[in-house]
């Protein structure tokens, strides 16, 4: 019978230390984005620009999540490409209807009044 216990690096009985310093490190930027966005919320009046911003940072830390606690980091190029390209033109085909949709919005909004 093979004795693989001699072939180990760790000593036998011996629990090897957890590698958490990446965890803790998303975390904390997910935290200060979100604290950012908190400190917007309260202190700036509600507009465009606003909810813009809103949109940007919940794209940042999608990205954090996904990259992190996803693996997508540590996949090929070409991958990370086809999930990226996609969402990009999902995020401008949402941005042109939101404008799209305001414009027509003000324009009956205009014609009834």
């Amino acid at each position: 019978m093979a004795h693989h216990a001699a072939n180990s690096p760790v000593q036998v009985g011996e629990i090897p230390k957890p590698n958490t310093g990446w965890i803790w490190k998303t975390f904390f930027i997910l935290v200060a984005i979100t604290a950012v966005e908190f400190l917007l919320a309260f202190t700036m009046p509600a507009g465009t620009f606003r909810n813009s911003i809103f949109i940007v940072m919940t794209i940042l830390k999608a990205f954090f999540i996904v990259a992190e606690f996803m693996h997508l980091k540590h996949e090929t190029k070409a991958l990370i490409w086809t999930i990226l390209v996609p969402m990009a033109l999902l995020v401008w085909l949402l941005v042109a209807l939101v404008s799209e949709g305001s414009s027509i919005g003000e324009s009956v909004f205009n014609a009834f009044k």
